[in-house]
């Protein structure tokens, strides 16, 4: 099973840190990996995520308590590192911005769907341009299906690596809407400018 993982996860990878050649990326520096990698977002994601598994009892071979909590938030920060790390030299490799940039739109639906949107879609460092995020959906993934090799038997499974680079998905969607709207979340009262481009 750990071999079909580590293959699955090959296949998920390679493809797409082979479609540019290697130069440096100003964007995405070490200086943001690090901030992203293992700053308080970094943390915080990773307590809540293991929150929720030991609420579920998930994988129930780790038992309750504080012994259980400390393996779910050792184990999701370690697939966040895992992804994040992966995330970067991808995006890095294909020259994909990282981050969140707010649309600059006006109206709740196009910047919803701006949000929603900016999960899969980025932009290119060298050219403004759109491109798919290879970078978020290689780290999502990878670091779903990398993070099997510690589990234990219940959740080692190419299904469960795959399900949790789909909620790893699903919270950066989430994320990038709650960054979207925070100025009118944060301040009530205001209304969204619009971002001149």
């Amino acid at each position: 099973m750990r071999r079909l993982i580590a293959l699955v996860t090959i296949l998920l990878v390679l493809p797409m840190a082979a479609m540019a050649k290697p130069e440096p990326d100003h964007r995405a520096s070490k200086r943001n990996y690090v901030r992203h990698t293992f700053g308080a977002e970094a943390v915080g994601r990773s307590a809540v995520g293991a929150g929720i598994n030991q609420g579920r009892n998930v994988p129930h071979e780790w038992g309750q308590g504080g012994t259980g909590f400390a393996k779910r938030f050792g184990s999701a920060f370690g697939q966040h590192v895992v992804g994040n790390t992966i995330h970067f030299g991808v995006s890095s490799l294909r020259h994909e911005e990282v981050g969140y940039r707010p649309s600059g739109k006006t109206g709740f639906g196009p910047r919803m769907k701006y949000a929603l949107e900016s999960t899969v879609v980025t932009r290119k460092t060298t050219t403004g341009k759109r491109t798919v995020a290879a970078g978020e959906l290689s780290g999502a993934f990878g670091g779903g299906m990398i993070s099997r090799l510690w589990q234990p038997a219940s959740t080692r499974t190419v299904a469960s690596g795959l399900a949790s680079g789909g909620v790893i998905l699903g919270v950066d969607a989430g994320t990038h809407v709650v960054k979207e709207f925070w100025p009118e979340i944060r301040h009530p009262g205001r209304h969204h400018q619009p971002v001149a481009r």
